[in-house]
């Protein structure tokens, strides 16, 4: 429990002011979808391309944090709930630094997207990474799907775990049937349309 003599400090640089320095507006990427859907691949191909046109991003992904800021958390529901919790927080703090940040988090739970969606505002974009249970199955790049089945994993998003499909995300991507490129592209294209980006030197 937080303590009442906790006071939050206000700075003199203010996140208006690191926005127009990096002539980008800071924005919080939420890439979600199960394992295998390719929320890595994709969140990086997006990342390089805001790179390469001049921009300050960060990536937060799930593998990494766990290695680190969250290595005391397991995959209970209850530890699930307080990762995303840790991560919004965490993404509210690059947001005010002016950072286009992207997350690539399972993130199953839409109570628990909601609830970064209310911190961050419309510094939210939910990307939903669509991509079927089979694909991914057969993907299964790291060999956890073969693990969960056999009983090896407990808890595991898809398999003995639910993984809750965003209702109304900003942008959607299939990877079942579009290439990583094309979803990078489909991502780029809403941030320019939609002004996260200034002065027109990203291209389509």
């Amino acid at each position: 429990m937080m303590s009442n003599n906790v006071v939050w400090h206000h700075t003199n640089i203010k996140k208006e002011d690191r926005e127009t320095l990096l002539k980008q507006k800071a924005v919080a990427l939420w890439f979600t979808g199960l394992s295998g859907s390719g929320k890595s691949t994709v969140a990086n191909a997006v990342e390089k391309k805001l790179f390469e046109a001049g921009r300050a991003t960060y990536l937060l992904d799930g593998d990494n944090i766990r290695h680190g800021l969250n290595k005391d958390l397991g995959f209970a529901t209850e530890d699930r709930i307080e990762n995303i919790r840790r991560i919004a927080e965490v993404s509210k703090l690059f947001i005010d630094a002016g950072i286009i940040t992207l997350t690539a988090f399972i993130s199953p739970f839409i109570e628990d997207r909601n609830q970064v969606r209310s911190l961050l505002g419309d510094r939210f974009i939910e990307v939903f990474v669509d991509c079927s249970l089979k694909t991914c199955e057969e993907r299964d790049p790291k060999g956890l799907y073969k693990k969960a089945r056999a009983g090896e994993i407990k808890n595991f998003t898809g398999i003995d775990s639910p993984y809750e499909k965003p209702t109304h995300p900003e942008i959607t991507v299939s990877t079942d049937g579009e290439g990583v490129e094309e979803c990078a592209d489909k991502i780029i294209s809403y941030l320019v349309t939609n002004g996260y980006t200034r002065g027109g030197d990203l291209e389509i």
